[in-house]
């Protein structure tokens, strides 16, 4: 595998696993990226995609790739303040998943509207200033005062 993504040459490549009872053919897509300093790196970076059944330059594939991890990476922080619950009435289920993504979507308006360094050129977001974790910990602190929820207990002895 090492050897298939060395090379300065987008390209698709067979690849055959044999450690298994059985070999497995894999059809892998290879894009390269220069990387022109980005991330104090330089030279060229070979991302390799596994693919089935798709006739995509390897460009396209990896750009429908880094937009899915995109969307992998919102669920996955849809998952953080969404509430584990075992109840089967959709409308609950699909209620909560509403509650979770208008969550996100006001961090992300806040995060726009207040990190955005001014700068010449695209906007850059300052994300390390104000983090997901601690929108939701802001969130939790407000709901507990208005609710005047209790997090201690007075004991007798």
């Amino acid at each position: 595998m090492k050897q298939i993504l060395k090379g300065n040459k987008a390209r698709c490549e067979q690849y055959v696993m044999k450690n298994t009872k059985k070999r497995i053919h894999l059809d892998i897509v290879i894009d390269v990226k220069y990387l022109k300093g980005k991330r104090d790196k330089k030279g060229c970076e070979n991302l390799g995609f596994v693919v089935f059944g798709i006739n995509w330059t390897p460009r396209k594939v990896s750009t429908v790739y880094r937009k899915r991890f995109a969307i992998e990476s919102s669920y996955r922080m849809r998952n953080i303040v969404k509430p584990k619950t075992s109840t089967k009435n959709a409308e609950i289920r699909y209620f909560y998943t509403l509650v979770s993504f208008l969550l996100k979507n006001i961090w992300l308006y806040l995060q726009k509207k207040h990190f955005t360094i001014v700068t010449r050129g695209p906007q850059v977001i300052d994300e390390d200033k104000f983090r997901f974790e601690l929108f939701i910990i802001l969130i939790e602190e407000w709901l507990r005062r208005k609710l005047r929820v209790r997090l201690m207990m007075e004991f007798l002895r």
